[in-house]
């Protein structure tokens, strides 16, 4: 969740700076704390036991907040995914003061230095975590997977389960996971490319010092672990979009593909990093071809991210598709209800629609308000991701005044140019006109401050 990694400790005043520029709570109001510790003693009164299935959670290694757990077995030549999500609800009732504050914060924020929970520790890395070993309350979504990767919302069920291991990306062994792992994930992904999906998920940064008060922006591909279990959550958010479209509610996630003029940035982008796009070939197309593991590809899917039209929520509406241009589907957040305040709804609605009952109204209500909550948070969030980037970028060429770089102009407006470092991945703006996008250009480095995360270049004759 973190989309950058500093085990250098060389962030730390900045990232204090970042927490006080963007009011980041780290504590809860001891009111809060007070209820949730009340709250964490519920017992499952209203769930069905299945601790006797075999279900595993992965994650990276020091996670605790443990939204998901899954099991996978066969039923002919379909494959069963039974998705624990974290129960919540169970713990957080509509309006009571860990609700309010919920609604007041929408998402866990993720720094480089820790986060800042959406819900007291108690109930995230304890009552509602999945954690191993200890019995927890769960929504089970049963998702039936065919052949060829088509999803079907089989069933849900509140239920307790008992997680039998805490897996690590970095540590698991295919010994460790249910047998049919790699197959269903084999299937989700031959559904994406059959769907045109375009998903991007780029690479953690990492900041490694280089000695002498120097550091170095590194990217940490993505490992095989990690792929395999998001198309896990994919194949569940898929079935679950589908059975609400079906009802005639929800809240769907939704996202552009990226306009005209966005793309042509990008392909400037490749330019400066050396990139060969053919002409003709559709961006979704060309991010196939990408190899995360070489840092200019790695920087370009940083480009398509930040180019997008941006992702929102929105709610049911009658004669409407809602449609996320990336997973080229239907698609709702309900895998993270530890991290996302929307999933806890998405995941009452949908438990509610596979069991013939009618949504509770407190869940049809709040999702015609969480669109501008989410919006908020979700801005806010990016303007500190982009903030701790910025961060990063000040602090790796800081020493460097006075250097000049090669770059390509990838836009040209009013308040100047935008550029994209040849060699190096870093977007920055230079101020004044005389460019077009598509230009090469050299320009010289003016000053990098860490504390206020700020690069100035200026275009060098």
């Amino acid at each position: 969740m973190k989309t950058l990694i500093d085990s250098t400790n060389a962030l730390i005043d900045g990232l204090a700076a970042i927490r006080l520029q963007f009011s980041v709570a780290d504590q809860f109001p001891a009111e809060i704390l007070a209820a949730a510790e009340a709250a964490a003693g519920r017992l499952p009164t209203e769930h069905a036991d299945r601790t006797d299935r075999r279900f595993v959670t992965l994650d990276p290694a020091t996670s605790t907040d443990l939204d998901q757990a899954f099991a996978i077995e066969r039923s002919g030549g379909d494959l069963l995914l039974h998705y624990a999500i974290a129960d919540v609800a169970w713990f957080v009732d509509d309006g009571d003061a860990v609700d309010q504050e919920a609604w007041r914060r929408g998402t866990t924020i993720y720094l480089p230095d820790g986060k800042a929970g959406l819900y007291p520790p108690i109930l995230t890395e304890g009552a509602a975590s999945l954690l191993p070993a200890v019995s927890r309350p769960a929504v089970i979504f049963t998702t039936r997977v065919d052949a060829d990767g088509n999803v079907h919302l089989d069933g849900a069920e509140r239920a307790v389960i008992r997680s039998t291991a805490k897996l690590a990306y970095d540590s698991v062994d295919a010994a460790d996971l249910p047998p049919d792992f790699d197959e269903l994930s084999r299937r989700i992904d031959a559904a994406e490319s059959r769907r045109g999906a375009a998903r991007v998920d780029p690479p953690e940064q990492e900041v490694s010092a280089l000695g002498d008060g120097r550091y170095q922006l590194t990217f940490r591909p993505r490992l095989r672990s990690e792929e395999q279990n998001a198309a896990l959550s994919l194949a569940s958010n898929l079935a679950i979009a589908d059975a609400l479209l079906a009802a005639r509610t929800g809240l769907f996630r939704v996202m552009p593909e990226p306009d005209e003029k966005a793309v042509q940035r990008l392909r400037h982008t490749a330019q400066a990093l050396g990139l060969t796009w053919p002409e003709m070939e559709p961006l979704a197309q060309f991010e196939k071809t990408l190899n995360l593991s070489d840092s200019r590809h790695a920087a370009f899917t940083l480009a398509v991210r930040r180019a997008s039209g941006g992702a929102s929520y929105v709610p049911y509406r009658e004669g409407v598709v809602p449609w996320h241009a990336p997973m080229a589907a239907s698609y709702v957040h309900a895998t993270a209800p530890l991290r996302r305040l929307a999933d806890r709804y998405v995941v009452r609605a949908a438990l509610a629609v596979a069991n013939g009952q009618p949504v509770p109204p407190a869940v049809s209500s709040a999702f015609e308000r969480l669109p501008q909550v989410m919006a908020r948070a979700d801005a806010r969030d990016g303007q500190i991701d982009r903030a701790v980037i910025d961060l990063a970028e000040a602090l790796m060429l800081k020493g460097s005044e006075g250097t000049l770089f090669k770059a390509v102009v990838t836009d040209a407006d009013e308040h100047g140019l935008r550029i994209q470092l040849c060699d190096l991945p870093v977007v920055a703006r230079v101020r004044g006109q005389g460019g077009t996008p598509g230009d090469r250009i050299q320009v010289k480095l003016i000053a990098a401050d860490p504390l206020r995360h700020t690069i100035t270049f200026e275009r060098a004759g």
